[in-house]
Order: structure tokens, then sequence, then C-alpha cells
């Protein structure tokens, strides 16, 4: 199975058991979460790259994982990826390198299925 796939996966699985405890907040949490990203002032693509840039500077593999591929099929092209992660490094530092390395391996995974 490859990155993409079992990061999918797991992301899903992971999801569908916390959703079925039925908690109102975790519920609602998601929801916002969901609505926050969707079409507004701001277009999905312009969205997703700003939750990219977030993710990376706060060093969350999963959110980087899962704002990347959002970004990939919201458009976002390789130029445009990397400029997001720029203004991450710039932001977050050093720091943000390591996140930087994986993120562009699921990047390339993203490009190459």
């Amino acid at each position: 199975m490859g990155l993409l796939e079992e990061f999918n996966d797991y992301r899903a699985k992971m999801n569908e058991k916390i959703l079925a405890e039925d908690n109102k907040v975790i519920k609602r949490f998601f929801n916002l979460d969901t609505n926050a990203y969707s079409e507004g002032a701001l277009d999905v693509k312009s969205k997703e790259m700003i939750g990219l840039a977030c993710s990376m500077v706060l060093r969350c593999d999963d959110c980087v994982k899962y704002h990347l591929e959002q970004c990939y099929k919201a458009g976002v092209i390789r130029k445009e990826i990397f400029e997001v992660f720029s203004i991450a490094t710039l932001i977050g530092g050093s720091i943000v390198i390591p996140h930087l390395r994986r993120a562009v391996e699921f990047w390339e995974v993203l490009e190459n299925q």
C-alpha cells in the first residue's frame, strides 16, 4: 500500500470510529472544520493553501498531508505549492525543514498517482 492510500485509509477508519461515538462537541468541531474550508469570500484553493502553511508552521504532518491532498484536488500547481512551502519555512524557521521534506515527498506521490 502506498503512502497516499495508507494515510487516507487510516484517516477514514479513525474518523468513522470517532464520529460513531456520537459526541456532540467532537461532531461540531469536525463540522466547523469542514465549513471553514468551504467556498466563501476566499476560494477553496486559497483556503487550503493557508491551511497548508499553518499546518507546516504548527508542525502537524497529518494536517500537512491532508491539506496537500486538498490543494492538489483544488488545482494547486507545483510552483504554487513551493511558494506556500517558502512562506511556511520563513514563518516557522528551520524547525519546519523536516516537515518540508515530508511534504515534498507527499506532494510527489500526489503528482505521480
